[in-house]
């Protein structure tokens, strides 16, 4: 009877065909059958975090509207607090999305009963918008039109900040070196645009653009004016640095770093409080211009998904659907940070895929959806303002005039090589030195530690061309071929007048002076951007990893493919060049190795692969060329992993502590479910509450006593059977509100868990029911199941705990810090805490005895065994001291 009256009321919410029969992910969250609308306490300590008192909780069971209660059947009025959470705590994602189920629910039930109802369903789908539409449109249709509005005003205001950032930061990189006379705010390529006295090889050199020297001492060639502007680029480049720092530590400490490891910890369920907020928004927009423009090692790019993710945060405060459901806000973000990427590369197809593969923790089909509207807006606004200057939607496009040939590949792999390498060592080095910084007293003075950076680099960068120039800038020369228009010294060629034939305009050439000059040049700014980005990413500025990756990749490619090209030139006639390269033609683009280098670097840290290809073919227009692409960065993947699986990103959620399961991590150890539980062996009993048998002043003793953040509810002492989990805030908040507002709640009042009360003495006090707060279907797993299966549901559900059980017998709770610090102990090699699963089959004994009585139970309630039964078994089970209670 008892079974059937939980199964109707949706109890039964570990049913193997209810989860295996559903249709989605969202079916498989709903598949708990419950429908919950409640503050949530630190779900990575519940059994010894600090908790808080007054927030307040409202829990309904079953999957029936009319079948909601409140805490309190006295309290109909709503609870401050109820569906919010505490900073650096993790949202439950069931019950997120069972409450904006129950949303929907019933505004759909209500909007029929009048038109004030209609209108409230209306603005609640078209509340993104400034017209209010009065259109009868369903209600999912509604919620599609208020999401791509959502998408459509955060997609043109990042295009504008990223617009921004670009003007601003373009400004000030020459700000260095010079001024514009006739025009202060032109940087010095728009100075010299309506010059009359420039020539084509000096076009960079105008009479409008003066440089330091020549305002200062009046000279423009000599020792002394190069001397001051050496003295000028190191002057404003630590005033820039320093004034980043400064407003980052003083206004917004959040605005440091690149963001996305943060941010895919907040999108796996995280809240950080201000990490998405306005002053860390305005502050990182700020700071990310004066970093990039003191010429440190470090890029835009990154940073400003942080940006995206930010707009993202404060548009979704303009729509009462995502402002109270952290779930829904995190759709939202998953799209901002697509759009992220795709206003900072021109990638929209791209920022989607990053968005799925590197950053979003559940990406449900209608966030790939927005995601994309967000990308095809972006890649429109983009196209109307022509950001870069070229009529193109592309920051580096290029226009190879080669096919590229099967032999090529060979080179490409080893720049594949070239890249997992650089990512092993980039990640193991920056790790390495981040926490040492933790670790010292150097990481106690960020703002020092920047100035020095910033000092080291402008000291080294000033002498050589390539590393005085705007890391983009930089990548751009090295993706370009050599055309007659070019006249940088990578183009610097011999013209062979000897050759019997001229087969393309522009055949392979022997390289000239120039050239190996600037491959020297090139050697050295691979070293000094391989140092300076391991130093320099993690400092308390804004600092992107994606554009310096691409610049070292760029600089190894370009060196492989100067190689490359003059082996063909001078040794055409091997059998390995002898059939598709003939004398005069042009078969070998350095270009192209350039760009395939990027992408392997880029993939070496960052272990990125679909969306990686897709990004540089979209960056530089070179589709023609998507597979070297793919076969140098599944190769830089490939290499990469043999040093260790993590990637940049996850390195550093690791190295910050976060609570981040990764979903791409193997699970291959034999452990079980009983050798990751709490309590250890040694450890303090399980606190438990029963049912029935317990006053107002136990249950507030062992609030008083013990920090754990929640509790199970067995039926009694003796059977220990499960019944329910009572969070510690629940039973605070119904405690004090019915102290307040029933009468005859005292201290001795029996307080009661079950559907029905006791009976009791005529002269007991009133007891006190709190059913209403038991969550009656906690997820359980038994003892002996596999770790293997316990990470999975925790990944696929986004469980915050879960209890372990034994023959129904409570035995204890796995909390995600659980499997998180069991993780890491077996990263770090420690020996498993039980033998494999299969040498523990006769492990815990039957409850009932050979005489088929139950067992006595003395103390610790421990199962007490036979001799014959004791040599069966390897431990004993302690589940609950009787003292406690």
């Amino acid at each position: 009877m008892e079974s059937e009256q939980l199964f109707h009321r949706g109890y039964y919410r570990n049913s193997y065909n209810s989860i295996t029969s559903a249709s989605s992910d969202e079916e498989l969250l709903d598949g708990a059958g419950v429908i919950m609308d409640f503050q949530t306490s630190e779900d990575d300590n519940l059994l010894d975090g600090d908790t808080a008192v007054g927030t307040h909780y409202t829990m309904t069971n079953g999957g029936s509207i009319n079948s909601s209660t409140h805490l309190l059947d006295l309290l109909d009025e709503p609870i401050p607090g109820v569906g919010t959470y505490d900073d650096f705590h993790t949202i439950d994602w069931v019950r997120e999305k069972c409450k904006d189920r129950e949303r929907h629910r019933r505004i759909n039930s209500k909007k029929k009963e009048s038109a004030w109802e209609m209108t409230k369903s209306l603005y609640d789908a078209w509340s993104g918008w400034l017209v209010v539409t009065l259109t009868g449109l369903a209600s999912d249709e509604g919620t599609e039109a208020e999401e791509e509005q959502l998408s459509l005003t955060k997609v043109l205001q990042l295009r504008a900040l990223a617009g921004l950032i670009d003007i601003a930061a373009d400004w000030m990189t020459d700000l260095k070196e010079g001024i514009c006379l006739s025009a202060l705010w032109y940087n010095h390529e728009q100075c010299c645009w309506g010059s009359n006295e420039t020539t084509f090889e000096e076009r960079d050199k105008c009479p409008q653009w003066k440089t330091w020297a020549e305002l200062i001492i009046g000279q423009a060639e000599g020792p002394g004016s190069y001397i001051m502007n050496y003295i000028m680029y190191i002057f404003w480049a630590l005033s820039f640095a320093f004034l980043a720092v400064s407003l980052v530590k003083v206004f917004a400490p959040y605005a440091c770093g690149s963001g996305i490891p943060e941010i895919k910890t907040i999108l796996s369920g995280f809240i950080i409080r201000g990490y998405l907020g306005k002053w860390t928004l305005m502050i990182k927009t700020i700071t990310l211009v004066l970093a990039v423009a003191s010429g440190l090692s470090l890029g835009k790019e990154g940073p400003l998904v942080h940006v995206a993710c930010c707009c993202g945060n404060i548009f979704s405060y303009l729509f009462p659907k995502y402002s109270t459901n952290e779930a829904k806000k995190r759709e939202v973000l998953s799209a901002a940070s697509a759009a992220g990427v795709s206003v900072a590369f021109g990638a929209p197809i791209g920022g989607v895929l990053f968005s799925l593969e590197e950053v979003s923790y559940y990406f449900p089909l209608k966030t790939l959806w927005r995601s994309f509207f967000a990308a095809l807006v972006a890649a429109f606004v983009l196209r109307s303002i022509n950001p870069f200057g070229n009529s193109r939607l592309v920051l580096f496009y290029v226009e190879y005039h080669t096919p590229w040939y099967l032999f090529e590949l060979f080179p490409f792999i080893l720049l594949g090589v070239f890249g997992g390498l650089w990512g092993a060592f980039f990640i193991r080095a920056n790790i390495a030195w981040c926490r040492r910084r933790k670790s010292t007293k150097f990481g106690k003075y960020p703002v020092l530690e920047v100035i020095i950076v910033a000092a080291i680099t402008a000291v080294i960068a000033f002498p050589n061309p390539y590393t005085r120039l705007n890391t983009s800038e930089l990548i751009k020369e090295l993706f370009t071929d050599c055309g007659p228009l070019e006249s940088s010294s990578l183009c610097d060629y011999r013209n062979d007048m000897n050759a019997s034939k001229i087969v393309d305009d522009i055949p392979d050439r022997p390289a000239g002076i120039g050239v190996y000059s600037a491959i020297w040049q090139l050697c050295l700014a691979l070293i000094f951007k391989i140092i300076m980005t391991v130093f320099t990413f993690g400092i308390k500025v804004p600092s992107g990893l994606f554009i310096p990756s691409m610049a070292i990749g760029a600089i190894a490619g370009r060196i492989v493919g100067i190689a490359v090209e003059q082996l063909a030139y001078y040794h055409h006639d091997w059998f390995i060049f002898k059939e598709w390269c003939e004398v005069g033609a042009d078969c070998i683009t350095p270009g192209l190795y350039a760009m395939v280098g990027a992408a392997a670097c880029l993939g070496g840290v960052t272990r990125m692969t679909v969306s990686l290809v897709v990004i540089v073919f979209e960056l530089t227009g070179g589709l023609e060329y998507i597979v070297p692409l793919m076969a140098a960065v599944m190769t830089s993947k490939w290499v990469g992993d043999a040093f260790g699986r993590e990637g940049i990103y996850e390195a550093h959620i690791r190295l910050n502590g976060y609570p981040f399961l990764d979903a791409k991590e193997e699970f291959t150890h034999t452990t079980l479910a009983a050798d990751v539980m709490r309590p250890r062996r040694n450890d303090p009993p399980l606190a438990v509450l029963t049912q029935d048998n317990m006053t107002v002043d136990d249950i507030e003793n062992m609030i008083n006593e013990t920090s754990y953040n929640g509790f199970p509810v067995i039926m009694s002492k003796e059977s220990q059977r499960l019944v329910g989990f009572a969070l510690r805030r629940d039973l605070t908040i119904a405690i004090e509100s019915a102290r307040k507002k029933q009468e005859g709640i005292v201290g001795s009042s029996r307080v009661c868990f079950a559907q029905h009360t006791p009976s009791l003495p005529a002269e007991s006090p009133r007891p006190l029911k709190l059913r209403s707060i038991l969550d009656m279907s906690p997820f359980t797993v038994t003892d002996h199941t596999p770790m293997e299966i316990v990470v999975d549901i925790f990944r696929k559900l986004g469980l915050r705990q879960c209890l372990v059980t034994h023959n129904g017998i409570v035995l204890g709770i796995i909390t995600k810090k659980n499997i998180l610090e069991h993780l890491e102990q077996l990263k770090q090699h420690v020996e498993p805490l039980a033998p494999p699963w299969h040498y523990n089959k006769k492990r815990y004994p039957p409850a009932y005895g050979s005489d088929g009585k139950p067992r006595p139970r003395f103390n610790n309630v421990q199962l007490n065994l036979t001799d014959e039964e004791r040599e069966e078994t390897e431990e004993e089970v302690y589940l609950l001291n009787s003292t406690t209670l």
